[in-house]
């Protein structure tokens, strides 16, 4: 079976494109952007296509590359400073990542793809929030488009777990609805690659 609900029975269905969602871009209200539900879709590995080729430069600015962390399994977080959603899942993404920093040490990492911020608000964030791992500047939108033909992380908050090869195993709709649901996610693709 290829793709796969939590709490809901198997589906069969081609590799599909995720559409992610809660915040929206401004303007894109009526350009078919659907709400995010918080519900885990997996995907079987034989439906994970290829890795994901990911560079760029944190806001930081200094360079980043997803290959780096072949090996390990990776959380990517596209969030934005304005979206109220990515506000609300901040210190439940803090909580999950110590969590399974517990469980996995460093064969578990996250990164973040911020969205429509300035650099300044973007660390602000960041700091406010807690938020010690690296987040990538996504303003020119090619890393959201490192993504395209895997999912599509079209709007904000959207969360995706990339397998030890680099491959989305699993996306989160919207928001992460909890520390448990993301460890889960996290702990099912550890096991699975």
């Amino acid at each position: 079976m290829g793709v796969t609900k939590r709490g809901l029975r198997p589906l069969v269905v081609l590799p599909l494109l995720a559409v992610l969602g809660a915040c929206g871009l401004a303007g894109t209200n009526e350009g078919g952007y659907i709400e995010g539900d918080g519900n885990v879709v997996t995907y079987a590995v034989d439906h994970r296509g290829d890795a994901i080729e990911l560079t760029g430069k944190t806001l930081q600015g200094k360079a980043y590359d997803l290959a780096d962390q072949r090996g390990k399994v990776v959380v990517v977080n596209v969030w934005g400073a304005w979206c109220g959603e990515c506000i609300k899942e901040a210190p439940l993404l803090k909580e999950a990542q110590a969590e399974l920093a517990k469980q996995y040490g460093d064969k578990v990492t996250f990164v973040g793809i911020d969205v429509r911020d300035s650099v300044g608000s973007a660390l602000a964030f960041e700091r406010g929030n807690g938020i010690d791992y690296p987040s990538i500047d996504g303003n020119d939108g090619k890393a959201l488009r490192s993504f395209t033909g895997k999912v599509s992380p079209r709007t904000t908050p959207a969360t995706m777990v990339l397998d030890k090869q680099g491959r989305v195993a699993a996306t989160i709709n919207g928001a992460v609805p909890s520390k448990l649901t993301l460890v889960e996610a996290v702990q099912d693709v550890e096991t699975s690659s």
